[in-house]
């Protein structure tokens, strides 16, 4: 039981997840970690990720904690063991880990919703409007490079073969957005539209038209778990990405998107409307 000299999202979620068990049960970490066989140390380290825990303990621990939620503790026992080494592992000595953790998340996500308000959602940017974006951050050549196709890669999600849902609602003041110039910008909001007609994504926009719309705030992905309980939601802050997982904001943000939603536009009519928007651009 060594520790990790890289913990993961998915890892540290696992961990929490088990606290959170742990706690609804009424026990300490000492008890738990008696009934575990265990050092407290040791599992204090479990909760947070530092160690991992295999199929077995999370089971009895689950056991232990009187949880009866089949689903979740199968959701849980499937996150134990090392991280995945997926397609992102190349990129972990170059990349901030949050880029990782959201490859990651992406990767294990039932399904995925999001509002964007501010520019084009990553999953559907193409190259020339990454790079724009990149290039004002003066980043050298070669770390250049690997956030494009580093970004590039991630929208390989929407390819997956096994039953999948991408689901944006994008504000209008996004797509007028010029990140560069006419020729890029018109090639973006082809390329939404090209999107828009995989049976897996869904694109709908808000106009500026629509009356009382209220939701402006923070850009946000949620990435659907196997179990709601394990849903994640990204926030993207002027500060950088952040996870959110507790409880009552997942639910907060889960009624943000409902309410997003019900404005939008269908995607149909979301689909024409972006094509004329390329049209007068």
């Amino acid at each position: 039981m060594a520790a990790r000299a890289i913990i993961t999202a998915r890892q540290e979620r696992l961990g929490k997840e088990l606290r959170k068990l742990r706690e609804r049960a009424g026990l300490s970490q000492r008890e738990a970690a008696r009934a575990a066989g265990i050092n407290e140390g040791k599992f204090s380290s479990l909760e947070s990720g530092r160690v991992s825990a295999s199929a077995e303990r999370v089971r009895f621990l689950a056991g232990q904690y009187a949880c009866e939620d089949a689903g979740l503790v199968d959701a849980l026992v499937a996150m134990t063991g090392e991280r995945v080494r997926g397609w992102w592992e190349p990129y972990r000595r170059g990349l901030p880990q949050t880029f990782l953790d959201l490859a990651e998340l992406e990767h294990h996500a039932a399904y995925l919703r999001s509002f964007e308000n501010v520019q084009v959602p990553g999953l559907l940017q193409t190259e020339d409007q990454i790079r724009a974006i990149y290039s004002v951050s003066r980043l050298p050549e070669e770390q250049l490079e690997a956030r494009v196709q580093f970004r590039l890669r991630r929208q390989g999600v929407l390819s997956r073969d096994e039953p999948f849902r991408c689901e944006v609602v994008i504000h209008e003041a996004a797509l007028h957005v010029r990140v560069a110039d006419r020729k890029v910008a018109r090639g973006q909001l082809l390329h939404i539209v090209e999107q828009s007609e995989r049976p897996q994504v869904v694109v709908r926009v808000v106009p500026f038209d629509v009356d009382g719309f209220t939701r402006i705030g923070n850009p946000m992905l949620l990435a659907g778990g196997p179990v709601p309980q394990l849903d994640t939601v990204l926030l993207d802050t002027a500060y950088g990405g952040a996870f959110v997982d507790a409880e009552a904001q997942l639910g907060r943000y889960r009624r943000v998107l409902d309410d997003v939603g019900r404005v939008a536009l269908g995607p149909v009519e979301s689909r024409d409307f972006i094509h004329q928007l390329a049209r007068r651009v």
